[in-house]
């Protein structure tokens, strides 16, 4: 089992249940530091303008950005996970906010894909991950709906094994939604993507049923 470096942004809280396992690293994103406080969870790194924060951390290892700076604090926390050397990330406090900053927090998935990285963004009752000429599978206990969109122009070699409708080395594209609402059956599944990254949206109780293995 890998590593995990747990990101707590200043979006809506839908609930930080995760346990921090040894070796796992947890990062504060700037108002994530408040969420974490009251749930009792130390964090690791805080990082952040700290623009929407109650107060200032006093934790010994604080990065403050520019209040004008280039990248979100979402990014950034990310960027300091890929540094320290881990692989999958899971984003909490991400989404509910507005939509061009879950947006962007996609665009981290993106970004973690591209660098052979996995993330999950775990909104209220849903998760999102992208993957990269990569796969995602899950075991028999997923439950509910699925869906897979293409994340590059033209996603080829798209391989759905397990779930209610399968595909056999197919191409999708970012302007056709080909792949709303698939279904677990109950069994094993993968999905799978040769050449270009999928967005993949699947129910959050079924993150337990996620696979480790993700190259």
């Amino acid at each position: 089992m890998k590593n995990i470096c747990y990101i707590v942004g200043a979006g809506v809280n839908y609930g930080l249940d995760f346990a921090v396992g040894d070796g796992d690293f947890v990062i504060a994103a700037d108002g994530g530091f408040d969420y974490l406080h009251k749930k009792g969870i130390a964090a690791d790194l805080c990082i952040g303008d700290f623009d929407s924060i109650s107060r200032r951390p006093t934790h010994g290892d604080v990065i403050t950005l520019a209040k004008e700076k280039d990248y979100s604090d979402t990014f950034e926390a990310a960027q300091c996970g890929v540094d320290r050397g881990y692989e999958l990330f899971h984003i909490y406090c991400g989404t509910g906010g507005r939509f061009d900053h879950t947006f962007s927090n996609i665009q981290v998935l993106g970004f973690l894909a591209l660098n052979n990285k996995r993330g999950y963004l775990i909104g209220h009752d849903y998760v999102v991950t992208v993957i990269a000429n990569s796969r995602i599978s899950f075991d028999a206990r997923a439950r509910g709906f699925i869906s897979v969109f293409s994340y590059s122009g033209t996603a080829s070699g798209v391989c759905i094994q397990g779930l209610k409708y399968e595909l056999d080395n197919r191409s999708l594209t970012s302007t056709l939604p080909l792949g709303l609402s698939n279904e677990f059956t109950g069994r094993d599944s993968t999905v799978a993507v040769n050449d270009g990254a999928l967005l993949i949206v699947f129910p959050r109780e079924c993150m337990g049923s996620v696979k480790p293995n993700f190259k």
